[in-house]
């Protein structure tokens, strides 16, 4: 079987729900405070672990209480924890978000994940087959040093550049499998994108990318799907009808979901087509890492 390497954050998520976001300056009444274990990468190493794949997180955590607890659901979830080191002197990554009518609003402070450092991605040894992931909450540096070994020992790469920042070519170029929704998009293909936008908006901005026309470019479009283009050809997969709850983790559910069906032998359509029904599962749950599904939930619900 083939392995999923995640370079990535690992946070613990302070979740606060609301019936209402507030306005700048402006205080509103809370329902409830949550503890959940997130952080893109973690999340995205738990997809892989919960869909059948071997997964592997490789990332910085500080030794305080957050990062204690932030090790031991991990490792219960089948998460190969080797390549996470514990970092003195600095706290472990922390997300504030607040949700209200199943829309998030997020502050990341990356505390130990802005440590990652090009020689902790020296650590995994890779091979041909394997898949390696990674998102932008970790320094640039790291990633790009992360899928340079990856491409020399033939490993497919998965970016998904989020949160939205710029970055260069030199570092897409590296990329075989570029996952990123409309927000993220529009940033790096320099336009002005709305998820309420025809599909054709996305197809003529992700042909408009720095970076080669051979990449496999997704946009998740939350309940409307995913776009996918595939040697330059579009694709578009419905979203499923579901009562969303919480959507924090759905993009991340999809990358993982994604890889982990890659890892496991599946042509790129079927893995798209599996990676939107688990993303779909996810967004029911509240929560970021324990909402995401296992082999069987996803199973049950493709029928």
């Amino acid at each position: 079987m083939r392995r999923v390497f995640v370079a990535g954050s690992i946070n613990m998520d302070v979740v606060a729900t609301a019936d209402r976001h507030p306005k700048v300056g402006e205080t509103v009444a809370g329902k409830e405070v949550h503890y959940f274990p997130g952080g893109k990468g973690a999340n995205q190493a738990v997809a892989v672990a919960k869909l059948g794949a071997s997964s592997t997180l490789i990332g910085r955590l500080g030794t305080d209480a957050f990062g204690q607890q932030l090790r031991q659901f991990l490792a219960a979830q089948s998460v190969d924890l080797t390549l996470v080191k514990d970092t003195a002197d600095v706290h472990t990554g922390t997300a504030v978000i607040t949700i209200a009518d199943a829309d998030n609003t997020i502050v990341v402070v990356p505390g130990a994940n802005a440590l990652v450092s090009a020689e902790d991605v020296a650590a995994p040894v890779l091979a041909k087959g394997d898949v390696a992931v990674s998102q932008f909450e970790i320094p640039q540096a790291a990633i790009a040093a992360f899928f340079k070994r990856a491409r020399t020992a033939a490993a497919t790469t998965i970016l998904n550049p989020a949160p939205a920042r710029p970055c260069g070519r030199d570092l897409l170029d590296l990329v075989d499998i570029l996952i990123l929704n409309e927000t993220e998009l529009g940033l790096l293909a320099q336009a002005e994108l709305h998820d309420t936008d025809e599909p054709v908006r996305f197809v003529e901005a992700a042909r408009r990318l720095p970076t080669a026309s051979d990449k496999i470019i997704c946009v998740t479009l939350g309940k409307r799907g995913v776009l996918a283009l595939i040697g330059g050809e579009p694709m578009l997969i419905a979203g499923r009808v579901v009562k969303a709850v919480d959507t924090t983790g759905a993009g991340d559910c999809f990358v993982g979901a994604l890889a982990a069906q890659l890892a496991n032998g599946k042509p790129i359509r079927d893995a798209l087509e599996y990676a939107n029904a688990a993303a779909s599962i996810c967004v029911q749950r509240m929560g970021a890492a324990p909402s995401m599904p296992t082999a069987a939930e996803v199973a049950a619900m493709r029928g």
